[in-house]
């Protein structure tokens, strides 16, 4: 296995995702009222339509295709295709508002060790794939020479304090 290099770009987060879309107003109607992003200022040197959104620490980008109805429309929703991921605080408040909205959606369960993650699946209008799961009661475990980490601060500082008293009683 190839050793790790650490992180030879020094990079320090994901900034934003980019996304070609039929319908810059309707691609934006979707991300600030289903997903709840903010509309943000972009450079007025752009000289092609599009749109900045904000939330949740990371940007999406909306450029207008140069040609929409040559976009492919994808139909089928498939969880193994490319997609983004949210975590959220309550599963049940996300698929309710999903029926109410009417949105169709593929529900899913992936367990690990014991632990159910739930995750739902749904399209925005140019068939990008949108993901939304509780994936914070997932450990991330390194393949070898790290510490498991978390999605999430809280189950962080719980696995920590276990590992702690795992130390301790030994």
């Amino acid at each position: 296995m190839k050793e790790s290099m650490g992180n030879p770009l020094h990079l320090k987060s994901l900034n934003h995702i980019s996304l070609v879309c039929r319908s810059v107003e309707e691609s934006m109607n979707f991300y600030q009222d289903i997903l709840g992003f903010v509309p943000i200022r972009r450079p007025g040197s752009f000289d092609f339509n599009g749109a900045w959104l904000f939330g949740y620490g990371i940007g999406i980008h909306l450029l207008q295709s140069e040609d929409p109805e040559s976009l492919p429309k994808k139909k089928e929703i498939n969880p193994k295709d490319n997609h983004i991921s949210f975590q959220c605080e309550s599963m049940g408040a996300v698929e309710k508002k999903l029926k109410e909205m009417e949105l169709e959606y593929v529900r899913a369960i992936v367990e690990e060790g014991g632990i159910d993650v739930e995750q739902l699946f749904f399209h925005d209008p140019d068939g990008f794939m949108i993901e939304i799961c509780n994936c914070d009661n997932l450990p991330v475990v390194p393949l070898a020479g790290e510490m498991p980490r978390s999605c999430s601060r809280l189950n962080l500082q719980h696995m920590q304090r276990q590992q702690i008293q795992q130390v301790v009683q030994q």
